[in-house]
């Protein structure tokens, strides 16, 4: 017979043991120990709603943590982009300061709008990444690194360590039940067993309370978490609206500048004559030489020169001479009527002499054009 009963007790021990190993394996899953250790249903719903605060919470710390890393690589990209757009500004300026052409100042004048346009973009810039800083990166960082946090944390951790108590405590009233039914009602096992189970209600007791104390403090946490990274983030998303917007205003200006001074260029009308100018002087050649009879009479002294054609002039007869922008005339006689005869790209005759302009000094690749 007491065989029987070791063997019976060694089955429950093992049957005790087993129920605690499994229970142990089920709690390992996830926050906290095992939901079905303890009846009392609603510190179960407690337990289940502190462990979707805990994973919420943990998963928003993630999200502001990514976000200051995010705006600090920003922060860090957009100063270099700001010191390579200051120097094309610099560049751009410089250029246009210091550097003119025969046909006009029209690029110079160009570069220095592009260069002041574009300083006035790269200080839209530095003034949006000085902003992001304290406006975003600092608030979250504080918030992840804050004391609210880590102390809903730290009483959620101690509640589930107590939890965990409380179900070991009552596996080992379940053992004390089973030696208290096996001695038939011996006294010192049933005080035993009344020590375990008033135990068991005062942990159970700290359970409930430890728990609604974490769980208010981790839904607050919460709360201002979702809170304030959704300001924030309103708060860069205006930021970098307000820069974008701005700078469409500068490149729109610099925009119609540009374009303003291209089709006044593109549409420049041709030199105004305001009297008719009369047909160009007969000339005839002799011997391969050119000799030219004056308008009435009249021509005057100024010599050879070379001149740049401003305004294209398309020849009307077989005595005039066609010409294009840019090319360039060597001028060798000029009447007081507004004609001119000269020579370009090997051909003689004449033109109005208003569509060209006197150049002192021109490339040698350019007479050889002439010639």
């Amino acid at each position: 017979m007491e065989a029987i009963r070791k063997q019976a007790s060694k089955l429950r021990e093992q049957v005790a043991k087993q129920q605690q190993a499994v229970l142990k394996q089920f709690g390992a899953g996830g926050y906290g120990a095992s939901d079905s250790i303890l009846a009392d249903e609603s510190e179960l719903n407690q337990h289940q709603k502190l462990e979707k605060l805990y994973i919420s919470t943990r998963a928003a710390k993630h999200f502001q943590r990514d976000v200051v890393r995010g705006v600090e690589g920003y922060i860090v990209t957009g100063s270099k982009q700001v010191e390579i757009g200051t120097k094309l500004s610099d560049d751009s300026k410089k250029y246009g300061a210091e550097n003119t052409c025969t046909s006009g100042s029209t690029l110079s004048k160009a570069a220095l709008s592009y260069g002041r346009a574009r300083a006035q973009m790269e200080k839209e810039r530095e003034n949006l990444l000085k902003a992001l800083g304290p406006q975003v990166a600092e608030p979250l960082r504080a918030m992840v690194m804050g004391a609210p946090l880590e102390d809903a944390r730290h009483l959620a951790q101690r509640y589930d360590r107590m939890r965990q108590e409380a179900e070991a405590q009552a596996i080992e009233v379940s053992k004390r039940h089973a030696k208290v039914q096996e001695s038939m009602g011996n006294p010192d096992y049933t005080l035993k067993l009344e020590s375990a189970e008033a135990k068991l209600q005062e942990l159970r007791s700290n359970v409930a309370t430890l728990g609604k104390e974490a769980a208010a403090a981790m839904a607050a946490v919460e709360a201002q978490q979702q809170r304030l990274t959704l300001q924030r983030l309103i708060s860069m998303v205006e930021s970098e609206r307000s820069f974008h917007k701005r700078v469409i205003e500068i490149l729109d200006q610099l925009e119609g500048e540009m374009v303003s001074e291209r089709q006044r260029i593109e549409a420049s009308p041709s030199p105004a004559v305001e009297n008719p100018v009369p047909p160009p002087p007969a000339y005839e050649e002799v011997n391969s030489v050119f000799a030219f009879s004056s308008y009435n009479g009249v021509t005057d002294g100024m010599g050879y020169f070379l001149g740049e054609v401003m305004h294209s002039y398309q020849a009307e007869s077989d005595v005039e001479l066609n010409l294009s922008v840019g090319d360039y005339v060597v001028v060798r006689k000029v009447t007081n009527n507004g004609w001119a005869e000269g020579e370009c790209r090997g051909k003689a005759g004449w033109f109005p002499f208003g569509f060209v302009e006197r150049r002192d000094r021109v490339l040698a690749s350019k007479v050889a054009e002439v010639l």
